[in-house]
């Protein structure tokens, strides 16, 4: 298969983990017989910098001449500390999804068996746990009318949805569920919000066209609680923009890391892959970011296009590097010389060498990544 990828690095430690997907998809396309061709540009505050823009025209028009993007992070303390800023990074991430009509945001959430103790949570609680999360991502009130008063003291977000934009990605969330455990789960606030009793009525009507599914709902509140009660209890979650947000983000302390969050933003004709974890700019250029989320972001991209089996060996590399504890040290603080690059190196070379079981672990210490 032959793809044009969009690499859009971004800030922080954006570039660093991107580098190693970047790295891990080009050991794919040497064992698979692929052609992927990468072209980069900017956005967010390195954007800025640029070009006085987060999302330059040029960056946009390769997005669209592109079959797949790939997104590192974006973000930087100068403009996240400064609410006045007219001018922000995240507005380039915001018009990229509007722009490119990216309407769900898919993040899967697995507790590794060798990462249970790692967790904040008890091994028990996590154990199993294997939960896709379906986040409608162009609506809501991210994207609602924005009023400040003339004197600066009232504020107004507007949370808004239509019918088209709750159903589309229903049925996307519906037919996971069908590849999966046959359960939907919608996470809402329809006690309260009349946006939220319009997802109600729409998703229960779509409901009927999938029989084998089942469909339960949760208040956004109860449901944030239940995440660390009885994350088990889960198989698809379907809820809105800022809902799916913070979910997504609280499960992430499922795996004991947001460095191991990968995800997935689609729509009919485009579709983007980027980690959820942010810039993180106290670790940028230090090489101690954790890339497994954006090269579990690449492993999706390899899924979106049906390369399945292609996809399954990333996330076996990705596997075999935590139970061998070559990984960062926001999960490994007892090797704490393994390195952004050198995890890439690895599951890199478990690619070239996929037979090979048995890791010299002292040659990735000495940085020779060497399979034996």
């Amino acid at each position: 298969m032959k793809l044009q990828i969009a690499v859009l690095p971004g800030d922080g430690i954006g570039p660093e983990v991107t580098n190693q997907a970047i790295k891990v998809l080009k050991a794919i396309a040497s064992e698979f017989d692929h052609t992927f061709k990468f072209k980069t540009a900017d956005v967010g505050a390195v954007a800025i910098d640029n070009h006085n823009n987060p999302l330059p025209d040029a960056t946009l028009k390769l997005c669209k001449s592109s079959d797949a993007i790939l997104f590192g992070a974006i973000g930087h303390p100068k403009y996240d500390n400064d609410p006045s800023a007219k001018v922000r990074p995240e507005q380039g991430l915001l018009k990229l999804r509007k722009e490119l009509e990216l309407f769900a945001n898919i993040r899967p959430v697995k507790a590794y068996e060798s990462l249970l103790d790692k967790s904040p949570l008890k091994r028990h609680i996590i154990k199993g746990v294997d939960i896709s999360i379906y986040r409608e991502l162009t609506g809501g009130i991210y994207f609602g009318k924005k009023e400040l008063s003339e004197d600066g003291n009232v504020a107004s977000d507007l949370c808004e949805y239509s019918r088209e934009e709750i159903e589309r990605v229903a049925h996307l969330a519906f037919e996971a569920a069908q590849s999966r455990n046959n359960k939907v789960t919608l996470v809402d606030k329809a006690n309260v919000l009349e946006t939220s009793r319009l997802w109600r009525r729409v998703v229960t009507e779509i409901a009927k066209q999938y029989g084998d599914v089942e469909l339960d709902f949760l208040f956004v509140d109860n449901a944030a609680m239940q995440m660390i009660l009885n994350p088990k209890q889960f198989d698809v979650i379907l809820t809105e923009n800022m809902f799916g947000d913070i979910i997504s983000d609280e499960a992430s302390v499922i795996g004991g890391s947001i460095g191991l969050l990968a995800s997935a933003s689609v729509g009919k004709k485009y579709a983007m892959f980027e980690p959820v974890h942010g810039s993180f700019p106290q670790a940028t250029n230090k090489n101690i970011a954790n890339p497994v989320a954006s090269i579990l972001s690449a492993a999706m991209l390899l899924e979106h296009f049906e390369l399945f089996s292609e996809a399954q060996l990333v996330k076996l590399a990705v596997e075999k590097s935590l139970k061998l504890h070559i990984s960062t040290p926001d999960i490994n603080s007892k090797y704490d010389n393994v390195s952004t690059s050198k995890v890439g190196d690895f599951i890199e070379d478990f690619i070239n060498n996929p037979g090979d079981t048995n890791m010299n672990f002292t040659n990735i210490h000495l940085g020779q990544s060497t399979i034996i």
